[in-house]
């Protein structure tokens, strides 16, 4: 049996050694993922966020850094817990 948190996310990937380019390319291409029919039905399931290094050693990781697979162009905090 899975236990659901739902205050904390459930997969975060921090992305490394790339600029805010390189950041929005691998998110969009986690999103393009969604074409998978298992891929699509995980990412309704669990909430998957990616946030730059950069950003998480600037502003701390509570800070709205991260951005959701689902919604690419939106930063959230990783505590608000974007619906998957």
């Amino acid at each position: 049996m899975t236990a659901a948190y739902p205050l904390f996310a459930q997969l975060l990937f921090v992305l490394d050694g790339t600029g805010p380019a390189g950041i929005d390319n691998r998110v969009r291409a986690l999103h393009a993922a969604d074409v998978d029919l298992a891929v699509a039905r995980f990412l309704r399931e669990v909430t998957v966020l990616a946030a730059p290094m950069t950003d998480l050693l600037q502003h701390g990781p509570a800070a709205a850094v991260w951005h959701p697979v689902r919604d690419p162009g939106h930063r959230v905090s990783w505590m608000e817990q974007p619906m998957p």
